[in-house]
């Protein structure tokens, strides 16, 4: 049998970044609002990533003032307080796409990359899969805001998978929404959530007893109920697989089989036991699983948990106040592996800079980290942060002619001041 392989050479970029997600999104508009020809290259067929099929709300995690999570909130109408309520993920489809037109980016859907391009250390281009074949993009700087460190990995980069002794990853989920909710009956008017959740610990018992006795699917026994902005309606955070390898396709069928059982198994048991939730139904869940943790691509500085709880800053921080929780959803089990409160912290350039490979940059969950620090930035408002930072050094590498490894991180975090990002400051 023979194969078509020829592989047609798309177009030349200055930067091109991988994975449409917040990181991503945040990424390539940095970029091109900086004057460079910038690509966005996507997978699936809408831009969003787990702000959008993946359902998540509300987003979580904090980064300080002037990063382009402030226009992300505004875009995305979120004007309730922190974690309060999910935002509209139909509206964040236009918004977002609307975000990337309106900044001069090629993009380009439905086209996973499938193969990497060097030239001794330099990643010079990637191949990707389209209808038409296998097609090369080339580019000056890369960056690989996929989640899964795809990228990094086929450019040979340094990367490390799961907890430390085990290997373990943290379980998938999927995310979805009930409607007919009595809104009477389940929210409290005075803390604007649902009863459920401020009698916690009864709660909590409640679903663990139901796990008990397979009312509940056995790991999912810590149910988190979250407002979204419209009446009688709320996000459901609950299903839960373990020992999934999000890289391991049988893994994933898997997992998506079971994640869909599930949905139905957690809605009759809120009907069942909930008040206000007696007539809910499913509108909708996420249109993928979501995967909260793959690869970790090694970079010049690896964050740990040290550096997290202590509030560590560096002189060359490109995210600063970064702040949510160690949230380790347990790899082996049902509920919560870790929880610890952290100290607002820094994000180095070094950690978006991986090893063993020129002309790349990392951002969002990917970047470089421990298991335990990565459960705190892998979440959406800190991958946007780093998405913004990795944006505007690829961008400045390009323009200058230097790779990323070389610039200078002083300039970089002069040009983030200048856009009015809060930064730590330490000589």
């Amino acid at each position: 049998m023979q194969y078509n392989l020829d592989i047609r050479k798309k177009q030349e970029f200055d930067v091109v970044v991988v994975g449409a997600g917040p990181a991503g999104i945040s990424a390539a508009v940095s970029s091109a609002r900086m004057g460079l020809n910038t690509a966005l290259v996507e997978r699936y067929g809408i831009v969003g990533g787990s702000l959008t099929i993946g359902c998540v709300g509300p987003l979580m995690g904090n980064v300080s003032k002037g990063t382009i999570v402030d226009e992300f909130k505004q875009l995305l109408q979120i004007k309730e307080p922190y974690g309060a309520v999910a935002h509209d993920f139909e509206h964040a489809k236009t918004v977002l796409t609307d975000l990337v037109n309106k900044s001069n980016i090629s993009l380009m859907l439905q086209t996973p990359v499938v193969e990497a391009v060097k030239d001794g250390e330099r990643l010079t281009g990637l191949i990707v899969g389209t209808k038409n074949g296998l097609e090369e993009i080339g580019g000056k700087v890369f960056i690989d805001a996929t989640g899964d460190g795809t990228v990094s990995y086929l450019a040979g980069a340094e990367t490390r998978f799961g907890r430390e002794g085990d290997g373990l990853v943290q379980p998938v989920t999927i995310m979805f929404t009930l409607a007919g909710i009595d809104d009477s009956k389940a929210i409290s008017p005075q803390h604007n959530t649902y009863y459920v959740r401020l009698a916690d610990s009864g709660f909590r018992e409640k679903c663990r007893e139901a796990a008990r006795k397979g009312l509940l699917p056995k790991n999912a026994s810590f149910v988190r109920l979250y407002r979204t902005n419209r009446p009688n309606e709320c996000m459901v955070n609950a299903s839960q697989e373990n020992y999934i390898n999000g890289l391991d396709t049988d893994d994933l069928a898997r997992a998506e089989s079971s994640l869909r059982e599930q949905t139905n198994i957690i809605r009759d048991f809120l009907r069942n036991n909930v008040a206000g939730f007696e007539n809910c139904y499913v509108t909708g869940s996420s249109e993928t699983l979501g995967v909260r943790e793959t690869r970790r691509v090694m970079g010049e500085y690896m964050l740990t948990a040290e550096d997290l709880l202590t509030g560590r800053k560096f002189k060359d921080a490109v995210v600063s106040e970064a702040d949510f929780i160690l949230d380790i959803h347990n790899p082996a089990g049902a509920e919560q592996a870790d929880d610890r409160r952290v100290k607002p912290y820094d994000i180095p350039y070094r950690c978006l800079v991986p090893l063993k490979v020129e002309g790349l940059l990392t951002s969002g969950r990917c970047i470089s980290g421990t298991h335990e620090a990565h459960g705190s930035y892998r979440v959406m408002y800190i991958c946007m942060a780093t998405g913004h930072a990795a944006g505007i050094a690829a961008a400045l590498s390009a323009k200058h002619n230097v790779l990323p490894r070389e610039l200078d991180y002083r300039l970089l975090r002069r040009e983030l001041l200048n856009l009015g990002i809060r930064l730590s400051k330490i000589e």
